[in-house]
């Protein structure tokens, strides 16, 4: 074997080896099988003889090809199912740290997380999304070559509304119907406060939305890339290379066919993480109308639930609006925008589209501090919610 097969070989016996420990995580949560498994010396001699066979087919069509386009796009193919593997990951590794610091309130937090992925509406909702950001870049917006900023701007409402929709729902008809069906009473007799019982709730419901988000922002990922590759716009040349990723592929692998496949998993990480400030932002607001719904919820059926959080969602994206308009006019009416614009909370602030829409990105450093802010906020006005939703809870009859 030559010494470039052989550095090729040892590089993608590495990387399967990584996706093979990703695996784990979310294996071991699968059930006791997968866990007695895990204590056997054959299970980890096989999976490091998979690891090696895998690795040694991979570097024999990666290094057969040699083209470096070809390895950074199988670097990039790579890095983005490692994506998907690291997700599910922080959701085991979340709920297990959650069940040993909070137990009982994890419990339910759980069972509404389990419930929430297991409804046809999760899985409709996704598919809808997903087909509306695959539809997103063959649109003809006639933008004279801003189509790809379009594209961007849709695909992060989308990545926000589906979410925001399905939280709404799944918490007006999951917490009210266990209230009026009385599964709440044996709940209580755990014992389970209704504390627990409803910050339980949330934490699973939300968590279920976030699934929802972090599955769209990876397809996301993938729609501006295929938009900025086949149709980036008349006269608009596809963005630069990340200059960091090139040259610490060369450093670490210099002259060598395993710096192209590095690059390409360098490149998936950077655009993961020009996406993430995004996606943050947006389910700060998902996070936000789903405490609002859990909170009406107690003492509302869904359909008054629904309308209410759609009313709340326009008020809020339209309060400063509303409060700049009135200035100075009828003294009634800006006493209402006032009062909408302090009690309500501030969804125009979870627009990304100003960011999406530079023709210079922000700088990273002031784009992270804007997301700090607005991440604040919506955990602020989250915990002001469900506070409200406990107080509305505390005297409901159960019984």
């Amino acid at each position: 074997m030559s010494e470039t097969f052989l550095g090729m070989f040892s590089f993608c016996t590495v990387l399967v080896a990584v996706q093979g420990l990703a695996v784990l995580p979310w294996l071991y949560a699968l059930g006791t099988r997968s866990r007695q498994r895990f204590r056997e010396p054959m299970f980890w001699l096989q999976g490091a003889g998979i690891a090696v066979g895998l690795g040694l087919v991979a570097a024999y069509f990666l290094h057969d090809s040699g083209d470096p386009t070809t390895l950074r796009r199988w670097g990039r193919f790579y890095a983005s199912v490692l994506h998907l593997q690291l997700g599910a990951d922080l959701f085991v590794g979340a709920l297990a740290l959650l069940l040993t610091i909070w137990p009982k309130g994890a419990a339910v937090a759980f069972a509404a997380f389990r419930e929430g992925l297991r409804q046809p509406m999760f899985w409709l909702l996704l598919l809808a999304a997903s087909f509306m950001m695959a539809v997103a870049p063959v649109v003809p917006y006639f933008t004279f070559g801003e189509d790809a900023k379009m594209v961007k701007e849709l695909c992060y409402a989308f990545a926000m509304l589906f979410p925001a929709l399905f939280g709404v729902m799944v918490a007006s008809m999951s917490v009210h119907d266990e209230i009026e069906g009385r599964t709440a009473v044996t709940l209580m007799s755990k014992p389970i406060s209704r504390r627990q019982f409803l910050l339980g709730k949330f934490v699973g419901i939300a968590g279920a939305t976030a699934a929802m988000t972090a599955l769209l922002g990876w397809l996301l990922i993938w729609i501006v890339l295929f938009k900025n590759t086949w149709d980036p716009g008349f006269g608009v040349e596809p963005p630069p290379d990340p200059a960091w990723v090139l040259e610490g592929a060369d450093r670490v692998f210099p002259q060598s066919l395993n710096a192209d496949l590095l690059k390409g998993i360098g490149f998936w990480v950077n655009d993961a993480g020009e996406t993430m400030p995004g996606l943050i932002i947006g389910f700060c607001q998902v996070m936000v109308l789903v405490a609002a719904a859990v909170a009406l919820a107690t003492r509302v059926p869904m359909v008054v639930n629904v309308t209410a959080c759609l009313v709340l969602y326009f008020l809020g994206h339209l309060t400063s609006i509303m409060k700049e308009v009135s200035a100075g006019g009828n003294v009634l009416v800006s006493f209402m925008a006032q009062l909408f614009d302090v009690v309500l909370p501030g969804l125009d602030l979870f627009d990304v589209g100003t960011a999406v829409i530079r023709d210079v990105p922000l700088p990273l450093d002031s784009y992270a501090a804007y997301t700090a802010h607005v991440a604040l906020y919506g955990l602020t006005y989250t915990a002001v919610a469900l506070l409200f939703g406990l107080i509305l809870f505390e005297d409901r009859d159960l019984a």
